[in-house]
């Protein structure tokens, strides 16, 4: 960065620099939400990463909007509270990515210098899984974990039992190497390719959504409560028993309920056998290490352990590119989906030397496949209507296999995306996976034209509700429906929202439930959501059963009672995003419940003071402020009140903040200490953890291998500190800040 752009950042950011941060933030937080927690990702992962970069090239520009939690800090994903958590020993990261030959070489040049030479590169094929960690003691199995945010994951180790690929105790090898007392390893579960489509096959006959492709079959069914069922199970036929003693009708009902809890529970259990383990890394190890990374599958392989057969370590930079572009052209001749390579420095003393950022290692980037593209023909060009009221076309296709699933529908965003793509319905046009999960229309085969294609015509009026559309304010892309209120698409996406697990996680009100609910006159909005009742449940065909005594619930509508219940006690912070506020995501929902404490404390809130919050913006700010303006909205907050829904926070007391007001940035290793640990011991005193160094960064604490970071805090004269620093900083505050 050049000397002048470091005096434009040090003015501060403008608004219109803090307000696309905001947006940026809040599209991202978004994204990863649906990805990791929802397993229903809504765009590519080719627009992700765009967004991304301008994150990073923005933040690069004005280091003053760097916060500790910004998503170019952290680890995506976080961990949905229907599981217990689980602390990863070492955190986990995510990887840098190559779009390119020439970033791939980027790369390799930049570890290159550091090392003064490239040494050997290992190679192994990006899996699209589920990354988890597990942890062994004394060789036997002690968790099972997901990512989750990095650091905390979800606890599915109950499930291991129904996944013959995954062992549950290691044994010394041939070499008779022994099993560390403690080892953490990390890996991708998989679904296999060749098992995708029968799956899906059985959730559509179910009346279930299907996956969108392998990675979120994975996902959706390692994270299965296999140990409810088995509990519900049990109770079914405890219940099959004693209606022995009882009349004919009552045995009935009690057997048809035993046959069909252990169906599910059979689906579950088939589902968990099917999916697979591959392991790629280390996380804490107790016990003698190998020198490099292959060095360490072929241990952990002996170990008993499911390691790739498809890793190769090359000298050089023309066998890398060469091991991209065979798998790139043989992709789908493996057993699962792939979406790249990711190459890794192999001697584990040369990665201790590159390090680390905060959030990916520098030793180890992913290659990312571009995606595949296919012709099919456009049927036709519907819309549908979201929660927010926006009015989004979508391409209804024939059929066509694209990065090995069928697809039939794909967004096209908005009327003007539309045209911009120069679509005709009954064209015939390219489609590509973005990123191997979203469909995307890229254009038309303007040759196969015939003349009997139409132009599409975005409707005047609501399809549900006949409202005129139009947009929200003069320059908008996008047209929405402004009947928020009373339009029943809106009300079905906002009810089906509130039960998502990125909001209160409500199992039982999934988007069928929501929609059965309000088609049946059981809700006319979300107010009264808490205030269902057995008896109201009771008149809906879709949350009953029929027995010869009459209707009765079923298990879904007992679920659903259940689950409401515990959702009251919700935190704020999910209350807040269940909400539906415009733009207020998971992210901005926790800094303002932190901020304020109570739902009435953010009402009362003036526009200023809700901008001023970290983690909150101007956007989000107005978006907040004027929702709580609008009477029906207060009237969902007054009945949630009344029901019991929790609206405040517990108020905890902090210690002194002796850094309040200071901005640091850490750099290289720190002996003794992780950059976690630095992190959250300033943090709690007070102090900004930032990523980059600006002539506002308070100090810089560094390391070994401190990187560039040094540089350009000496170059500034901000002052710097080691770890004997830090610790008298702690100890002393401000004044041991060198001078």
């Amino acid at each position: 960065m050049s000397a002048g752009s470091d005096a434009s950042a040090s003015v501060g950011p403008t608004a219109e620099q803090r307000a696309r941060w905001q947006e940026l933030v809040q599209l991202i937080e978004d994204a990863r939400s649906r990805y990791y927690l929802k397993d229903s990702p809504t765009i590519g992962d080719d627009e992700y990463d765009a967004l991304f970069r301008e994150l990073v090239a923005l933040e690069e520009r004005v280091p003053e909007l760097v916060t500790a939690d910004s998503p170019t800090q952290t680890v995506g994903g976080s961990r949905a509270e229907m599981f217990d958590p689980v602390e990863h020993l070492v955190r986990m990261m995510s990887l840098d990515n190559a779009f390119g030959v020439e970033e791939l070489r980027a790369w390799a040049m930049r570890v290159q210098k550091e090392l003064g030479s490239l040494p050997e590169l290992l190679c192994e094929l990006k899996v699209d899984g589920l990354a988890v960690d597990l942890v062994f003691e004394n060789g036997q199995l002690r968790s099972l974990a997901t990512r989750g945010d990095g650091r905390v994951g979800e606890d599915v180790t109950a499930n291991v039992r129904h996944m013959p690929n995954i062992p549950t105790r290691l044994h010394p090898g041939a070499d008779g190497a022994p099993v560390p007392r403690l080892l953490e390893v990390r890996g991708e579960v998989y679904f296999p390719v060749a098992e995708f489509g029968a799956i899906n096959d059985q959730r559509l006959e179910l009346g279930l959504s299907p996956f969108a492709n392998p990675r979120n079959a994975a996902a959706g069914n390692l994270r299965q409560r296999v140990d409810r069922r088995e509990r519900e199970l049990a109770d079914a036929q405890r219940s099959l028993e004693s209606a022995g003693m009882g009349n004919e009708r009552s045995l009935a009902r009690a057997r048809e309920r035993v046959d069909r809890v252990a169906a599910d529970l059979g689906r579950a259990t088939a589902a968990l056998a099917e999916l697979k383990l591959v392991v790629h890394g280390l996380g804490a190890v107790d016990g003698a290490q190998p020198s490099g990374q292959s060095k360490a599958y072929r241990q952990l392989a002996e170990w008993g352990l499911p390691v790739s057969d498809r890793v190769a370590v090359l000298p050089d930079l023309a066998g890398v590119e060469e091991y991209i572009n065979r798998y790139g052209e043989n992709r789908h001749d493996v057993e699962h989906e792939i979406d790249g390579v990711v190459v890794k420095v192999d001697d584990f003393a040369l990665q201790g030397r590159l390090g680390s950022t905060s959030r990916a290692p520098r030793w180890a980037i992913a290659y990312k496949y571009p995606p595949e593209v296919v012709r099919t023909r456009l049927l036709d060009i519907q819309v549908n209507v979201g929660r927010t009221g926006r009015v989004t076309p979508f391409a209804v296709m024939a059929p066509v296999q694209v990065s090995g699933t069928t697809v039939s529908m794909a967004t096209l965003h908005n009327p003007a995306e539309v045209k911009r793509k120069g679509v005709l319905i009954g064209d015939i046009v390219f489609l590509r996976k973005a990123g191997e999960i979203i469909p995307e229309v890229l254009g038309p085969v303007v040759e196969e034209r015939n003349g009997k294609e139409r132009a599409f015509v975005m409707p005047t009026n609501c399809p549900e509700c006949g409202s005129l559309l139009a947009p929200e304010k003069e320059g908008d892309a996008d047209i929405r429906c402004p009947n928020s209120r009373s339009c029943p698409a809106q009300l079905r996406e906002r009810l089906f929202h509130v039960g998502s697990r990125g909001a209160l996680d409500i199992e039982g009100l999934g988007w069928k439930a929501s929609a059965a609910l309000l088609a049946d006159g059981l809700l006319s909005d979300e107010a009264q959501l808490f205030n269902l009742s057995e008896a109201q449940l009771l008149t809906s065909e879709f949350f009953t059963r029929h027995t010869d005594a009459g209707p009765e619930l079923n298990e879904n509508a007992r679920k659903l009672l259940s689950q409401l219940e515990i959702a009251k006690s919700r935190p704020l912070w999910r209350v807040l995003v269940a909400l539906s506020i415009r733009h207020v995501g998971p992210t901005a929902a926790q800094a303002l419940a932190a901020h304020f404490g109570s739902i009435d404390a953010i009402a009362q809130a003036p526009n200023e003071e809700l901008a001023s919050v970290d983690g909150v913006g101007a956007i989000i700010a107005t978006a907040t402020h004027e929702w709580f303006t609008v009477d029906w909205h207060r009237h969902i907050i007054d009945a949630w009140t009344a029901a019991g829904v929790r609206m405040a926070e517990e108020i905890k007391q902090q210690g002194p903040r002796p850094l309040a007001g200071l901005t640091a940035v850490i750099t290289g290793t720190l002996d003794g200490l992780s950059r976690d640990e630095v992190k959250t011991a300033l943090v709690e005193q007070g102090a900004k953890v930032t990523g980059s160094v600006s002539k506002k960064t308070s100090f810089v604490v560094a390391g070994e291998s401190p990187g560039s970071k040094l540089d350009k805090a000496e170059s500034l004269g901000v002052p710097v500190i080691d770890a004997v620093g830090l610790r008298r900083l702690l100890e002393e505050g401000p004044s041991a800040l060198p001078k």
